[in-house]
Formats: C-alpha cells, sequence, structure tokens
C-alpha cells in the first residue's frame, strides 16, 4: 500500500514508529497538519516562506504527536500509571491520551500555568498537582512525589517513545515538501528541544533510506529572557548550562535547564543550523500579525519563529533565495492577546492567576 492510500495521520508512517500491534494504538486523529504559505512578504523578499501549523492537532499542539506513540507504547506494554511534569499542553495532552487508553494520570503544573490549560487537563480525568516555580523545580518535585508510587515518568526525553512521536514532524516535512519545496531551513521554537532532536532523527533515517540526500538547517527559538540553548550554541559550549532567573510569556520556552541538551546541540551543528532570540514583546506583536494577516492563530511558542525572521535576515542564518519553514507547535486560541499586552506595559502583576488565557469557544 502506498502513502498516498493511508490515513492522513502520523500513523501512516507506522513501520517507522515503535508500536509493534495495530489494535494497540491510542489515536485522537493525530498528524499531517498542514503546511501554509505566507505570499506577499516584502519585508523578506526573496525568501520563500511558510508555516507548518500544528496548532489544529487533537489537544491543540504538537505534543499529541509525541503522546500518541508514548501512550500507544506503554499501553501495549501493559504500563498502569502515567504521570508527566509539564509547562501545560504536554499535560493536556497526556490527559486526553491517558483517558482515551483508559490509563489513570497524574500532571504536575506550574502554578503560573494558564487556566484553560489546568482545566483541560482535569476535564480529560486527569490529576492535577500544581506547584511553584519553573518546569525544573516542578519536575524534580514530580520525581521525588511519584518515586513511591510506581507511576511511569512520561517526561521529554526520559522515556524514548514520545521523541519517535515527534519525528513524524520530520517525515511530514519531506512528505509534503518533496516537490522541490524542502526547506533550506526550519525555524524552530526550542522549549526542552523534542521537536529540533525528533527532526534531526526524522531526517538521518530518511536519508539512510536513500530518500534525503540533505538536511534542512535547524533554527533554535527562544526568548531572551530564557534562552539557555542559545547561549550555548553562541559559546560553542559542549552543553547547556542553566538560565538563572527565567522569564518569558511563552510557557513552553519556560525551560532553564532543558534535559539531554547535548542532543539538542547536536542537532543544530550537525545541520549547520543556529539560533536566535526574541523579546516577549516581539513575540506578541508575531501573535497579532499572522492572525491578522494571514489568519494564523499562533501559540507564543510558535509566534516566536515569525518574530525571530528580521534577526536571522541580518544575521546571515537565512539568505536570499531560500525555501524556509516556520514551525508553530500550538495554537493561539488559550491566550489572550490584549492581556499578554497589558502585562507587558504594566507588568507580571497586573495579571491575576490564569489571566493570561481565556477558554476555547
Amino acid at each position: 500500500m502506498s502513502l498516498r492510500e493511508r490515513e492522513s495521520t502520523l500513523w501512516r508512517y507506522r513501520e517507522l514508529l515503535p508500536v509493534r500491534w495495530a489494535d494497540q494504538i491510542v489515536t485522537l486523529g493525530e498528524g499531517y497538519s498542514p503546511v501554509l504559505p505566507l505570499a506577499d512578504m516584502p519585508e523578506f523578499a526573496g525568501i520563500r516562506l511558510s508555516v507548518k501549523d500544528d496548532g489544529g492537532l487533537p489537544t491543540g499542539s504538537f505534543k499529541a504527536r509525541g503522546m500518541a506513540v508514548a501512550v500507544s507504547r506503554a499501553h501495549e506494554l501493559g504500563l498502569r500509571e502515567l504521570f508527566v511534569p509539564s509547562a501545560g499542553n504536554a499535560g493536556v495532552a497526556l490527559a486526553a491520551y491517558g483517558r482515551r487508553a483508559g490509563l489513570p494520570v497524574r500532571v504536575y503544573l506550574p502554578e503560573r500555568t494558564p487556566s484553560p490549560m489546568k482545566e483541560g487537563c482535569r476535564l480529560y480525568g486527569a490529576e492535577v498537582i500544581e506547584r511553584p516555580g519553573t518546569l525544573r523545580e516542578v519536575g524534580t518535585d514530580a520525581r521525588s512525589s511519584e518515586k513511591a508510587r510506581g507511576a511511569f515518568d512520561m517526561s521529554t526525553l526520559r522515556e524514548p517513545y514520545r521523541l519517535e512521536g515527534k519525528k513524524t514532524m520530520g517525515f511530514e516535512i519531506y512528505e509534503q515538501l518533496a516537490d522541490g519545496s524542502f526547506p533550506d531551513a526550519i525555524v524552530y521554537p526550542t522549549g526542552g528541544g523534542t521537536g529540533l532532536v525528533g527532526m534531526f532523527k526524522a531526517f538521518g533515517e530518511l536519508r539512510a533510506l536513500g530518500l534525503l540526500d540533505r538536511m534542512p538547517r535547524l533554527l533554535a527559538v527562544q526568548p531572551e529572557g530564557c534562552a539557555p540553548v542559545v547561549r550555548a550554541l553562541r559559546a560553542d559550549a559542549a552543553r547547556v548550562e542553566p538560565w538563572d532567573d527565567p522569564q518569558t510569556i511563552a510557557p513552553g520556552l519556560l525551560v532553564p535547564a532543558p534535559f539531554a541538551s547535548e542532543r539538542i546541540l547536536e542537532a543544530v551543528r550537525a545541520t549547520k543550523g543556529g539560533g536566535s532570540t526574541v523579546s516577549d514583546r516581539e513575540i506578541v506583536t508575531a501573535m497579532r500579525e499572522l492572525a491578522g494577516r494571514y489568519g494564523i492563530s499562533a501559540s507564543p511558542e510558535g509566534a516566536a519563529t515569525y518574530a525571530a525572521l528580521p534577526r536571522l535576515l541580518h544575521d546571515g542564518q537565512i539568505r536570499a533565495g531560500e525555501v524556509v519553514l516556520l514551525y508553530n507547535t500550538g495554537s493561539g486560541l488559550p491566550f489572550s492577546v490584549p492581556a499578554l499586552e497589558r502585562e507587558l506595559r504594566e507588568g507580571p502583576a497586573s495579571a491575576n492567576p490564569g489571566a493570561l488565557a481565556r477558554s476555547r469557544t
């Protein structure tokens, strides 16, 4: 059977995924998100620019990819309970797929997590535990609390199968853009970094199969207030050092010490890629512009890639005549842009807990 005859989900690549038996697959129809061209951009003349938009996936973000495969494999292996520390989207995805599989789930969230994400986890039946601090502190607390309970940790890169789900991003890019539009560079918002590592793995597998002769440059984008990966790239460091006093309005990028950072740096360097930072103000402006100009609802994380374009051009990391793909990792619908703008004007104290997000309609 050819790919064209298969379902338009990430399971079209099932021979390259770790779930052995089809009846063990836990799915909500995830994958195969659209690639949307961005035309009429005189400020970026000479660049063929598009967005791969994972905002329409189940649970509203690219986290559905990793959790679909990881929960399916957990189900196949007979695991009984799952937990995850999360900035929000991964928790919502695990709650949904855990419910689909009939597995109990506990989600540990920073107290500052947007309210719709907390409510989404509870709606899917997960137990939600809120903790102060960043994802790093929450993760440490979660693993300590779960040590005697026997549940399996579904954290980024602490289990092997979320990465397998994330690599379908690379498979889809290859399949959707193999007609001469394959990107020279992919601009990716980098928090935990699994997406970069997953795409790098996918392109390596495609090369091993004789289907790909070159890899796109992988360009990591991080906020100015929490940029440990970009700092390490600029310093030509062997590993990422924790970022002191991390601050950003993008919850998925508030990762001061990404786990397995050596693999993130390897993915970027092996593709001759790089990285850049953006301000929170630039992120919010990009959210407005992507929505108002192109009809694309981008999360703060996804909008950061669009915001980074001027600097990437100025630095020569993107060049005229190239094909460039921005990756939007999630929907902007849970976020109130006016509330984000108000916070930037008045400071975090102006917002009540959860004021930076609004319920989806």
